[in-house]
């Protein structure tokens, strides 16, 4: 390993500019002769010479729909384990109220969907704007209800 003390002059001195010809940086610093460049404080950022630049070559991409519902979403399995969990008790209505009290949906959320994911063992009474025919199924077969709102 070379130890940085040992070795001659690491840091070279910076070039001073326009300090004569002799120094081969004299009169114009070697910045060229006139024009835009040439002069101190001036940035052309962006600019492609007259060429589109490159932020007007790339498309736009994407579209926010002013009329789109922020659906939250929630399976069976994910009910059942909150269940397990003793978070919420399977003998009262789960709806989006109680699901956001507890915060296990976004408090932004417009409308709940149930859906079908998994296993649920325990029979309970589900209030919900839209479920999946899975969901209903399962729900059904283990003799646990959903009232879906118009």
């Amino acid at each position: 390993m070379i130890n940085l003390n040992s070795k001659e002059k690491i840091i070279k001195s910076k070039k001073r500019v326009g300090r004569g010809i002799g120094s081969g940086k004299g009169k114009t610093s070697g910045r060229g002769v006139k024009g835009q460049k040439s002069r101190s404080g001036v940035a052309i950022k962006s600019f492609e010479g007259g060429q589109m630049p490159l932020y007007r070559r790339l498309p736009k991409r994407g579209f926010n729909s002013i009329s789109k519902q922020n659906i939250a979403i929630m399976n069976l399995e994910k009910i059942q384990f909150f269940i397990n969990e003793k978070t919420i008790n399977s003998s009262e209505i789960i709806n989006m109220e109680l699901l956001k009290k507890l915060k296990l949906i976004n408090k932004n959320s417009q409308k709940l969907k149930i859906l079908g994911t998994g296993e649920i063992k325990d029979k309970v009474n589900i209030e919900a704007d839209l479920a999946s025919k899975s969901a209903i199924e399962k729900l059904e077969k283990i003799s646990g209800s959903i009232q879906l709102k118009k």
